[in-house]
């Protein structure tokens, strides 16, 4: 966690899991208070996330890993992300302790925005009368976040990662404002794709929280060189082959390069299809032909 701030801050808290356009809202007004007041915009949030720690819920799957969101929010706007582990003696504290200790002699917050619903320190006990309070006492201002706005916020982060589990990748797009990402490691996989002239660069992503879309072959798209390139990928276990484990592949159209050690965000547009078991690899490479006929109809009205 970053510390000593230089400069004071207008300050955001929360997961903001997805940077969406719920969240997008609250950090439009941050920006605003930001400029108007000679502020640093900043964002608190906890890692692991506190479902992990205090309910043991390894289980729990995010949108975006903490560099996706760093990156995210640098677009909107927010020049500091502060992430805070989040461990159980963390949780422990009370909440004076929490506000002075990091909101204050931390962050140098002179203006926090937060929900109505916000509960805070040891046991979740305070609340925002409570930040109110310590405003008074501390010196910063407390902006509230209506009703509307939070339910607008809970709601859209659900629904996206509903419809990333149902393959909608529309729908997820929609709602978070920006193409839902995959971000890793390309790692040398079996090399069958050259085999049927589809070579693949096999994206290895380490943070096992990362939410994965629903199996199957998507359009997609990705940065590499400075230049956008367009592809199918396909996330899946490769039935054809008789594939163990889950893999994510994806064929660039006019990219030949190798791409082993790169680190890559690939961008999700569309979904073609589900996943398929083929005879042979024939039938696969036939399929594959089909595949990329659909993704260059759809990528020929995207770039328009």
């Amino acid at each position: 966690m970053k510390t000593n701030q230089k400069q004071h801050t207008v300050l955001t808290i929360g997961t903001f899991d997805g940077v969406h356009i719920g969240h997008q809202k609250i950090i439009k007004r941050l920006v605003e208070v930001a400029n108007i007041k000679d502020l640093q915009p900043s964002l608190l949030t906890f890692f692991p996330h506190p479902r992990m720690v205090l309910q043991k819920d390894a289980n729990i799957k995010l949108i975006n890993t903490i560099s996706e969101k760093e990156q995210l929010l640098k677009r909107f706007g927010i020049t500091n992300l502060v992430v805070k582990k989040f461990t159980k003696d963390f949780s422990r504290l009370t909440a004076e302790v929490y506000v002075e200790d990091i909101l204050v002699n931390q962050l140098k917050s002179k203006y926090v925005i937060i929900g109505y619903d916000h509960h805070f320190g040891r046991n979740r006990n305070a609340n925002i009368e409570d930040l109110k309070q310590f405003g008074t006492q501390f010196n910063f201002e407390v902006e509230e976040i209506s009703m509307q706005d939070i339910n607008d916020v809970a709601i859209s982060s659900t629904k996206i990662r509903s419809a990333l589990l149902e393959g909608d990748i529309k729908t997820a797009n929609t709602y978070l404002g920006y193409n839902f990402m995959l971000t890793g490691t390309i790692i040398k996989g079996k090399g069958l794709g050259k085999t049927i002239h589809y070579p693949t660069a096999n994206l290895n992503i380490e943070e096992s929280y990362k939410l994965i879309p629903k199996q199957g072959v998507y359009v997609v798209k990705a940065l590499i060189d400075d230049k956008i390139e367009f592809g199918m990928m396909n996330i899946g276990n490769n039935p054809t082959v008789n594939g163990q484990s889950e893999t994510i592949e994806t064929h660039f159209f006019n990219y030949d390069q190798s791409l082993y050690g790169k680190k890559l965000s690939i961008e999700l547009l569309e979904r073609l299809r589900d996943e398929q078991k083929f005879e042979n690899l024939e039938e696969l490479t036939k399929q594959l032909d089909l595949d990329k006929i659909k993704a260059k109809a759809f990528l020929s009205q995207y770039a328009k």
